[in-house]
C-alpha cells in the first residue's frame, strides 16, 4: 500500500510503499477514501521540520470503509463507513472497541447523510465542540476568535450553532474573513486592514472581550497572542488553542492581572458523547465543510498539497486527499 511519509529534510513529503497492515484483537482495518490535511499540526509540526517524522503521526483525519475485523470486534461490519484518527495511507489499522464512554474513540461510524468529503473533518469538529464547551459562553458574552483557519472557523460555527454570545472573528486574510461573515460571525475584523485591538475596543465601546480564543499558532502567533491579551476585559478568559510558535509567548504579568488563561483541553476530553455531537453537526449542516474545502487532490499529489497549504494560505484552507483517484 501507499502512505505519506516525511523523511529527514524540510518540506520533504514523499510516498512510500509498505505492506498492508493486519488488525489485531479489538482492531479494524480501514480502506481509505479521503483524508484531510490539518494545517496547524501537519505544517507547523511536521512539514516545516528538518527531522524525520513518524508515519504514524502524518495525519489524523481519515475516512473510509471497514475492510477487515480483528478478533472480538462486534460493533462494526465489513463495509461500514467510518472515520478514524489515522494517518494519510491507503489502509489504516485502529482500535475499535472502547473501555468507557469517556475514552476518545479512534474510530467512529459515519452517520447517514454524511459523505466522505465531510467525514474527515470529524476529529477537528469534535475538538471544536469540546473547546467551546470548556469556555461556557454566556448569552451576553463577547467572544473574539483570533484566527479563522480550520480550527478557528470550526469553533466559530460550533459557537454559532449553540446560539450563545456575540462572536467576533479576526483574521488577516480576506478570504477567511469573508467565510467568517458567511458563517455567521456578528462582526469580522480584517487584521491586515486595521488594528484589531482598536477595532475590538470600538466594537465593545472600550469594554473588551469576555473570552478571547487564540487559534493562530505558528510564528505569526506571537504578536497575535499579545493582541489577544490587550483585547481581554477584566475577569475575562483567554483560551489558548494555537501551538508551534517556536518561541515563548509574550505573557506580561501586568496584562494578565484579573484575567485567566486556559490551555486547550484543560479539564475535558473527547468521549463518545462529544464524538457523536460532532458527527451530528456534520449531518445537520451546522458545519459547512463544502465551503471550507478548497482543494481535493489525488493522494499521489500529496507533496503538492502540502506545498499549497504552506505557500498559499489565502487560497487553501481545507485540502482533502483522494485515495480512490
Amino acid at each position: 500500500m501507499q502512505r505519506v511519509i516525511k523523511p529527514a529534510g524540510q518540506f520533504n513529503i514523499q510516498l512510500e510503499d509498505v505492506p498492508v497492515p493486519e488488525p489485531g484483537p479489538g482492531e479494524v482495518r480501514i480502506k481509505a477514501v479521503r483524508s484531510l490535511i490539518s494545517r496547524g499540526s501537519e505544517i507547523g509540526a511536521r512539514y516545516t521540520r528538518t527531522h524525520a517524522v513518524s508515519p504514524e503521526i502524518m495525519g489524523y483525519s481519515l475516512a473510509g470503509t471497514v475492510d477487515v475485523l480483528g478478533a472480538g470486534v462486534d460493533c462494526y461490519d465489513i463495509g461500514d463507513p467510518v472515520v478514524a484518527l489515522a494517518p494519510h495511507a491507503e489502509y489504516a489499522v485502529r482500535p475499535a472497541v472502547l473501555s468507557s464512554t469517556a475514552e476518545q474513540p479512534q474510530v467512529f461510524p459515519i452517520l447517514d447523510g454524511v459523505d466522505f468529503d465531510q467525514a474527515p473533518y470529524w476529529p477537528l469538529v469534535a475538538g471544536a465542540v469540546t473547546w467551546v464547551d470548556i469556555e461556557e459562553i454566556g448569552n451576553n458574552d463577547t467572544v473574539v476568535i483570533l484566527g479563522q483557519g480550520l480550527v478557528g472557523s470550526l469553533m466559530l460555527q460550533v459557537a454559532r450553532h449553540n446560539g450563545q454570545g456575540r462572536l467576533i472573528a479576526v483574521d488577516a486574510l480576506e478570504s477567511r474573513c469573508a467565510l467568517a461573515e458567511e458563517f455567521g460571525a456578528d462582526a469580522v475584523v480584517n487584521a491586515a486592514a486595521e488594528d484589531p485591538v482598536a477595532a475590538l475596543r470600538r466594537l465593545t465601546r472600550g469594554a473588551g472581550a469576555d473570552i478571547v480564543v487564540y487559534a493562530v499558532g505558528g510564528p505569526a502567533g506571537l504578536a497575535v497572542f499579545d493582541q489577544g491579551l490587550d483585547m481581554l476585559a477584566p475577569g475575562g478568559l483567554l483560551h489558548l488553542i494555537g501551538l508551534y510558535e517556536d518561541a515563548p509567548l509574550p505573557l506580561s504579568s501586568g496584562k494578565i492581572q484579573r484575567r485567566k488563561i486556559l490551555g486547550g483541553y484543560y479539564g475535558e476530553g473527547i468521549g463518545s458523547g462529544t464524538a457523536y455531537r460532532a458527527m451530528q453537526l456534520l449531518r445537520n449542516g451546522a458545519i459547512q465543510t463544502e465551503r471550507m474545502t478548497t482543494h481535493r487532490m489525488p493522494f499521489t499529489e500529496a507533496a503538492r498539497a502540502f506545498d499549497l497549504l504552506y505557500n498559499n494560505m489565502g487560497e487553501a484552507l481545507g485540502v482533502l486527499l483522494d485515495w480512490e483517484a
